[in-house]
């Protein structure tokens, strides 16, 4: 799992490659159609893309001689997962202190 979470971490950790994700969150488009706006080359953003399927957000599948990119239903589910238990982690003692404070 920490494997699934270190690569999520590393591909999400760069703007271009989050920014990629916004994008594809209206739905799948072309990744000529990601460079545009990304100011990038075809090159690079098909690089930022291979970074994200190997982790497990985006897939990408040639429709004739368009490659389109769209994301993974489940991708995110294991950094959700991770922040979750920190979150509830984190709850559980500042719930421990609140009642510790007002038991004084």
């Amino acid at each position: 799992m920490s494997t699934t979470i270190d690569h999520l971490f590393h591909a999400l950790g760069d703007p271009t490659r989050r920014a990629i994700v916004d994008r594809l969150a209206a739905g799948p488009q072309s990744v000529s159609h990601l460079s545009a706006p990304l100011g990038i080359s075809l090159t690079a953003v098909s690089q930022h893309l291979r970074v994200l399927e190997q982790c497990g957000v985006v897939t990408t599948q040639k429709l004739g001689r368009v490659r389109v990119a769209s994301l993974t239903p489940d991708g995110l589910v294991p950094l959700e997962t991770w922040v979750r238990q920190r979150r509830s982690t984190v709850e559980r003692q500042l719930d421990r202190l609140t009642a510790l404070l007002e038991g004084e």
